[in-house]
C-alpha cells in the first residue's frame, strides 16, 4: 500500500495527490503538517530528515520532495503517458518541474503566505508587492511558452504540467491581486480543470 503524509491544503502534497489520482493508484493519505503535527516526530525525521510534507512509503521505500515524488511514481507507473517515452519531451517535462521551483513557487508562496495564512494586521505588503510582481513576470514566461504549446512538454498532458499547474492555479486563485492578460495560461488551466484528479486534489479552497 503507497501511504503519503501530508495535509490536502499543502500545494505540495496536492501535487502529489493529483499525480496519484492520474495514474489510479491505490494509496492511503494521512494528515501531517501544520496543525497536524506528526513532521517533527522522530520516526518522521528519520524517514524524511527535512520535516515537511509531503512524505512517500511505498512499501520499504520512501521518499521526500514532492516534484521528486511525482517522478518517482509518473516513472514507475507512468512510463508513455505522464512519463514521457521520448527523451526530449521528458527533458522538456523536467524543466519545466525544475522552473517551477526556481522561479515560480517562492514569490508565489511569499504572496499566498501574507494574503491567506497571515491576520491582515501583520500582512508585509511590500514583500506582497514585490513578490506578486516577480509571479506575474514568470508567469507572463510560461503564457508565452502556453501560446504554442497545450502543455508544457508539448501536445500531451504529462508529469510536468503537475507542479506548474497546482502553482499556477494557486496564483489564480489568490483574492485581491491583479493579473493582467495570461489568455493562454488561463486556457490551460482551463484544460487542465477538465481533468477530474485537478479538481480533486488542486481547486479546493485555499487555507
Amino acid at each position: 500500500m503507497l501511504t503519503i503524509w501530508g495535509r490536502v491544503n499543502s500545494v505540495n502534497v496536492q501535487k502529489v495527490m493529483w499525480c496519484i489520482a492520474e495514474l489510479g493508484i491505490e494509496c492511503e493519505r494521512i494528515d501531517a503538517g501544520l496543525a497536524y503535527g506528526k513532521n517533527n516526530e522522530q520516526w518522521f525525521l528519520d524517514l524524511n530528515p527535512n520535516g515537511r510534507v509531503p512524505l512517500l512509503r511505498d512499501g520499504d521505500f520512501s521518499l521526500w520532495e514532492s516534484n521528486s515524488i511525482v517522478r518517482y511514481l509518473s516513472a514507475k507507473h507512468g512510463r508513455g503517458d505522464l512519463y514521457p517515452q521520448s527523451p526530449e519531451v521528458r527533458a522538456h517535462a523536467e524543466r519545466w518541474m525544475d522552473w517551477q521551483l526556481s522561479t515560480l513557487v517562492r514569490p508565489v508562496s511569499i504572496v499566498f503566505w501574507n494574503l491567506i495564512r497571515t491576520p491582515e494586521g501583520k500582512r508585509d505588503l511590500a514583500a506582497v508587492a514585490k513578490a506578486a510582481a516577480e509571479a506575474q513576470d514568470a508567469l507572463a514566461l510560461l503564457d508565452r511558452h502556453l501560446a504554442s504549446h497545450r502543455f508544457v512538454a508539448g501536445d500531451r498532458f504529462s508529469m510536468g504540467d503537475i507542479p506548474v499547474g497546482a502553482t499556477a492555479h494557486r496564483w489564480l486563485a489568490l483574492p485581491d491581486l491583479q493579473r493582467p492578460g495570461l489568455p493562454a495560461l488561463r486556457a490551460w488551466q482551463e484544460r487542465l480543470s477538465e481533468r477530474e484528479p485537478f479538481r480533486a486534489h488542486v481547486m479546493l479552497p485555499l487555507s
